[in-house]
């Protein structure tokens, strides 16, 4: 079995190539990164080093490593005859790597099982977004039988690594990889280690709405607290009340919206709380709020939620407070946060909403994210 696997980096290592590793499959990497295609191409195996609850220590081997922007023709042979195609590359950058896999699809024999291709992004159906251009791509539509499209969500953090770390990837023992099943019917791809759900939506959402918005509200709050470690952030009583506030009201839309057992959901924070706080996940403020313009989007961790408790009727103050203090995110490095400042400075309050966060001005939520931002305004 063969997958290949866009994306190199600590997640695609320590992540999705270490399951689909366990899982048998011979995993081809793909990435533009030159320097990290060529370190993998020329070394036998890296660890995955867990940490936590039952933590393991896992060598990864048979695998390939092939840069994606020079040896195109390479990578999209590999596809063509793969079983699996996953990324993790970010949702932004999916529309980049569509075009190789529709020619793979193209290529595709056609005594070949369909191939089944997953983007395993923090975003809602991301593979439905890749679908979209897949199919925008291939010369005839109807080619788009010759892949399976199944969305994913995706749970397990990967901090930053040490500098000296090379290949080796250190991540929490916990993860989570759900895999809708309808789109496979009777018959799934092997891979042990995920779960195949009916209905993946409330799994996405539980995840997003509560990981990732847990995740930034702390970074955030902790940035413009002057705390520079995550796990310093979520020791400091005062951050970690305002992340349970945010969550309280996140699971008060996971429960009105799927109707998770409130008592469920309050476990589900609780043991998240524990995994944020592991000082052996040592990660930064810093690169956990990059690309806060991306984190404000309309379907993202924060607006998201927050517009449909408004629309529900149901209170988000929590949601737009963080939503103020990552307006506050300033961090040079990070060409997002220089794009934010300057959008700060040069937009009214009604425009900057309106172009970031994606909500109009009829939308129910729309007053009160505009005061917050025109409060944050220098």
């Amino acid at each position: 079995m063969k997958a290949v696997h866009f994306g190199a980096g600590n997640i695609g290592r320590g992540f999705v190539g270490l399951i689909l590793h366990k899982a048998g499959y011979e995993v081809v990497f793909a990435d533009v990164n030159a320097e990290l295609i060529d370190a993998l191409a020329s070394t036998p195996s890296y660890v995955v080093t867990e940490v936590g609850d039952g933590a393991s220590v896992w060598t990864v081997d048979n695998y390939r490593a092939l840069n994606s922007s020079t040896h195109e023709a390479d990578v999209i042979a590999e596809i063509a005859s793969a079983d699996i195609v996953t990324t993790a590359v970010g949702p932004n950058i999916l529309r980049f790597v569509a075009p190789l896999i529709a020619k793979a699809i193209a290529q595709r024999s056609a005594d070949l099982e369909p191939l089944a291709v997953m983007a395993c992004e923090n975003a809602i159906n991301a593979t439905d977004l890749l679908k979209v251009e897949v199919v925008k791509a291939l010369p005839d539509a109807a080619l788009a039988d010759g892949a399976i499209f199944a969305n994913t969500a995706v749970d397990r953090i990967v901090p930053g690594q040490d500098r000296d770390a090379g290949l080796n990837v250190t991540v929490e023992s916990f993860f989570e990889w759900a895999i809708e099943s309808t789109p496979f019917g009777a018959v799934t791809p092997v891979i042990p280690d995920a779960h195949f759900v009916d209905d993946l939506a409330p799994y996405i959402e539980r995840k997003l709405f509560t990981v990732n918005t847990g995740h930034a509200t702390a970074a955030y709050h902790g940035f413009a607290a002057g705390v520079s470690s995550m796990s310093e952030a979520f020791s400091t009583p005062e951050i970690a009340a305002e992340v349970r506030a945010v969550l309280a009201e996140t699971k008060a839309l996971l429960v009105a919206k799927h109707d998770f057992d409130p008592e469920v959901q309050q476990a589900y924070i609780d043991k998240n709380m524990v995994r944020f706080a592991n000082p052996e996940l040592s990660d930064t403020v810093d690169r956990v709020g990059r690309q806060p313009l991306r984190k404000l989007g309309r379907n993202e961790r924060f607006v998201g939620p927050a517009a449909e408790l408004a629309e529900r009727g149901l209170g988000s103050d929590a949601l737009v407070r963080t939503m103020g203090i990552a307006l506050e995110f300033d961090v040079a490095e990070d060409p997002q946060s220089v794009e934010l400042q300057q959008l700060l400075s040069d937009s009214t309050a009604d425009e900057f909403v309106t172009s970031v966060t994606g909500l109009d001005a009829a939308h129910p939520l729309y007053p009160a994210v505009v005061e917050v931002v025109r409060a944050h305004q220098k």
